[in-house]
């Protein structure tokens, strides 16, 4: 699955058509899609349950595929500029290759899928249009178990791989697919701000929409069976999935009238539970030991989400001398990124060196060295730690996107841009591609070039406002090839035919 942003050098896409919006008549539903934005008693949102007729695989009329991916890019875009989508590299890569070993073993390998972060304390997991699958961070973090996170994820996968999305609403022919797109994000965003889902519920009217749907038993059921195969063939614990579910049962007595939106998206019921404990029984019982990525992961994640860093500290601090070897160095990597994050270089440098040294074959750990060398301002050093990661894990991205930005600090641009070319395919989808070669060509002093991609990068994350006025500035620019002018018409043209698009739907 790819993250939307426009390729450099690859021409430009054809704009978001009223042919498509009048013809995708039934469009995919988030799983985070909420009955509880409408006036309805609790009760009422349980008990509802709307059985709609398969509308059959990805090759039907309704939708094409290429449409459906069209969609989920919108959808995605809508998502950037509506809720914080984590933008760092090493989670990225985690999460994504997570789902990628899942999906390797579910019943629909070839199915494009992109996995992500939201940054967000809710409990919740989702799909979108086009196989866009996001993980709150908040979800990961209750996670006691590797094998926990990937059985939500499974979950999720084989909502997807089943067809459980193409359950449709009748949407207004006069509606574009990126209000759609909008109106779908800022759903999703309904029970996370209730700002947000009001808006939402006044799209939806303007635009004639009716929202009325949830996922039945039997769609729950299937995903479970499913989902459990996926995750056993991973190589991961087929019991976790009933242990986290029945944890998050267990533990929704707390909530009261703030449930968390997996639980009301997923009603989790000990009969639920049962069926799928009594499948996870048929697998042989070993054990499944967390890998050291998603501790790290864990880590940064709680981190970067720290309301209040003395109280992570604190958290890091006791299980400095719990659990394993390999544990307490995750505790000890934990307090060095609370530290880099309160602006304390020294203590840092002093935790990052031990456990770098400690674990020299490690790339965490050296990279957060590295890194934090490049926060506090120290370019020279964190060049040279760079240049020796990137010969030592020549397959880190995350690595390589750092690299480029200490290569860029030190004022390198030209090494900059050819570094930024040898990224992998994926990584160059990712909106900071976009956002690296804008600041690259201004170093290089090609002012129409970096606007240009800034553009790309604002569009990609939802702000094409933005993004059509960087083009703008663009064609203001001196010495423009004719190329490079064509380029930046059609751009134009696209951003605007959107902008209106949304602006006639409002």
């Amino acid at each position: 699955m790819h993250e939307y942003v426009q390729r450099p050098g690859a021409g430009t896409q054809p704009a978001f058509s009223s042919l498509i919006a009048m013809k995708i008549k039934r469009l995919i539903v988030p799983l985070a899609l909420s009955l509880a934005l409408f006036p309805a008693s609790r009760q009422a949102v349980e008990n509802t349950r709307i059985e709609l007729p398969d509308m059959g695989d990805s090759s039907g009329s309704l939708i094409t595929p290429a449409e459906e991916k069209e969609f989920g890019e919108a959808f995605f875009r809508s998502l950037h500029s509506q809720v914080s989508i984590n933008q760092d590299a090493e989670i990225q890569q985690y999460i994504q290759s997570i789902g990628q070993k899942l999906v390797a073993s579910s019943d629909a390998p070839a199915n494009p899928f992109h996995f992500f972060v939201v940054m967000e304390n809710d409990i919740n997991a989702f799909a979108g249009p086009g196989g866009y699958i996001g993980v709150n961070s908040g979800l990961i973090l209750i996670t006691e178990a590797e094998s926990e996170l990937a059985s939500v994820m499974a979950h999720e996968i084989a909502h997807v791989t089943q067809r459980h999305l193409y359950r449709a609403y009748e949407a207004s022919s006069r509606l574009s697919i990126p209000t759609m797109a909008a109106t779908l994000a800022a759903i999703l965003l309904g029970t996370q701000s209730p700002a947000m889902g009001q808006a939402a519920l006044i799209a939806i009217q303007a635009g004639s929409v009716q929202f009325q749907i949830n996922f039945t038993r039997e769609n729950e059921a299937e995903a479970d069976r499913v989902g459990m195969q996926t995750l056993a063939s991973s190589h991961y614990d087929p019991r976790s999935m009933p242990t986290f579910f029945e944890r998050l049962q267990q533990s929704s007595r707390y909530y009261g009238q703030n449930i968390p939106e997996f639980l009301r998206t997923h009603p989790v019921t000990t009969s639920r539970i049962s069926d799928s404990r009594g499948r996870a029984e048929n697998y042989p019982y070993k054990q499944y030991p967390d890998s050291l990525a998603y501790q790290l992961a864990k880590a940064k994640i709680r981190v970067l989400t720290a309301t209040d860093i003395a109280d992570a500290v604190k958290y890091f601090q006791a299980r400095l001398t719990q659990g394993t070897t390999e544990q307490r160095a995750v505790a000890r990597y934990g307090l060095g990124l609370c530290a880099l994050k309160s602006e304390k270089f020294k203590d840092a440098e002093t935790i990052f060196q031990k456990l770098a040294t400690a674990y020299p074959d490690q790339e965490h750990y050296a990279a957060a060295l590295a890194h934090t060398a490049l926060e506090s301002r120290n370019y020279t050093t964190a060049l040279a730690r760079y240049k020796n990661l990137v010969q030592q894990f020549p397959d880190n991205e995350a690595i390589k996107l750092d690299y480029i930005t200490a290569l860029l600090k030190t004022a390198n641009p030209e090494q900059a841009r050819k570094n930024l070319l040898t990224l992998t395919s994926k990584t160059k989808q990712l909106p900071v591609y976009s956002q690296l070669l804008a600041q690259i060509y201004s170093d290089l002093h090609q002012p129409a070039e970096s606007h240009r991609y800034l553009a790309e990068y604002y569009y990609a994350t939802g702000q094409t406002k933005d993004a059509i006025l960087q083009i703008r500035l663009a064609q203001k620019s001196k010495g423009l090839n004719f190329h490079l002018s064509s380029i930046l018409g059609e751009r134009l043209s696209f951003f605007i035919d959107e902008e209106e698009q949304a602006r006639r739907n409002q």
